[in-house]
């Protein structure tokens, strides 16, 4: 049995906390958030991820987690909180270097602490190390330091952590392995070993590549509207070449790590760095793009109601964070444009969430920005009769056209432009 302190109890440090003591290890979770701690000694989580909150019951009922604002001296500390970006889209490191000065006064020799924490290359061996050797401990002498980023997708954190590889940097071999043995624990997936900086940079590049594919679906999507052409389709017959995998277009890029991971790379080597930055940049004028077009559907008439679907950032998931659809609501308000927002799996957000029905009532047009299946099953025919005008733009390309066409509806599809000779006709 292993004493576990993780740092930071919010998406990835409660179930990485979670999953330790569900193997039997002690584990105490560390938050400086009082309804955070409360929330989880009392068996509550605030998402709706899956399984969790069951699997949280029975650990606290075996008395192997509970919830502190004090790091205890443990065998082993997970450092997992947020490393978020400053305005000028630099890596925020604060926190995690403020959490490791908490684990310092508890280090002891022997200890093992792991960042799951996203961070620069180069961060574990020298900002974090220097934290933790306050205690006067060296790091790969006294001590052992590893880094391991998450790899888990909201709504199947719980099996993706169990069953997705993983990357364990060391600062040195030892710690590398002293950090296999601790997540072989639960991990089932391969435990592939490397140094620190490298982990560092193979999860940002994973994020990075991600951004950068789906900035050139963007680009193809716009392209495709002047040309007349269906991008779904091209990016279709696209990717049967067998070495090509292009992603799809969409309102813009949300979520807690594509739209933050590629400037912590950008950060590293400024004057090398062109193709990311130009990236986030097509992708952060997705929402811009989406309202223009929006308002251009309405006749940029001041007061219509566009009804507004999905505010997570993702299909079939509640996770909002970093969500385009609050910058697609900001662009439409300053254009003058009255919106009403829905999502049936989003519970909190900045701006006010609606029902359905109260959402399409009088909707001058109906703006899909989620591929819910919730959505791709409406009733075109019942979503008629609530708007006041039958116009829907889907920027998911997840509705049957032909259906909501037969019910009257103008269709307009993200990425499909109108034909030349249907221009010319």
């Amino acid at each position: 049995m292993t004493d576990v302190c993780v740092l930071g109890l919010g998406t990835i440090g409660l179930p990485t906390a979670v999953m330790f003591a569900s193997c039997g290890d002690r584990v105490v979770g560390v938050d400086t958030n009082a309804a955070v701690r409360n929330s989880v000694n009392a068996g509550e989580i605030g998402t709706e991820e899956p399984g969790l909150q069951e699997l949280l019951r029975q650990v606290l009922a075996a008395g192997r987690l509970v919830a502190s604002d004090t790091v205890l001296e443990a065998d082993a500390f997970v450092v997992a909180v947020p490393t978020p970006l400053t305005p000028d889209h630099r890596p925020e490191l604060s926190t995690v270097v403020e959490a490791c000065g908490m684990v310092a006064p508890r280090l002891r020799p022997g200890n093992l602490v792991v960042v799951e924490s996203t961070v620069p290359p180069g961060a574990t061996e020298t900002a974090i190390a220097g934290a933790l050797e306050v205690s006067g401990l060296r790091a790969g002498k006294d001590f052992f330091l590893a880094h391991c980023p998450e790899r888990v997708l909201p709504g199947a954190i719980l099996r993706e952590i169990v069953e997705n590889s993983r990357i364990v940097g060391g600062i040195d071999a030892e710690s590398a392995q002293r950090a296999v043995q601790l997540y072989g624990a639960f991990v089932k997936g391969d435990i592939q070993v490397t140094d620190a900086s490298t982990a560092e940079m193979a999860k940002l590049a994973e994020n990075t590549y991600r951004d950068v594919n789906i900035a050139l679906a963007n680009e193809l999507a716009r392209v495709a509207e002047r040309a007349g052409v269906n991008v779904w389709r091209v990016i279709e017959l696209a990717n049967n070449h067998p070495r090509v995998d292009l992603h799809l277009p969409g309102p813009g890029v949300g979520g807690h790590c594509i739209p933050v991971d590629p400037w912590f790379l950008a950060a590293s080597a400024p004057e090398e760095v062109q193709l990311i930055p130009a990236s986030r940049r097509i992708n952060d004028a997705q929402p811009r793009l989406v309202a223009r077009r929006v308002a251009d559907m309405v006749g940029h008439r001041r007061g219509a109601k566009v009804a507004l679907l999905g505010a997570s950032y993702k299909a079939d998931v509640a996770d909002s964070r970093k969500t385009p659809a609050l910058d697609i609501i900001d662009e439409l308000e300053q254009a003058g444009l009255t919106v009403a927002l829905h999502d049936p799996l989003v519970r909190n957000l900045a701006h006010p969430l609606v029902t359905l029905e109260s959402a399409l009532t009088g909707a001058d047009i109906a703006v899909l920005v989620v591929n819910h299946r919730a959505f791709e099953s409406m009733d075109p025919e019942h979503v008629g009769r609530l708007m006041r005008t039958r116009v829907i733009f889907d920027t998911r390309n997840c509705l049957v056209v032909e259906h909501w066409k037969s019910a009257g509806f103008q269709v307009s599809v993200l990425g499909i432009g109108v034909p030349a000779q249907a221009i010319s006709g």
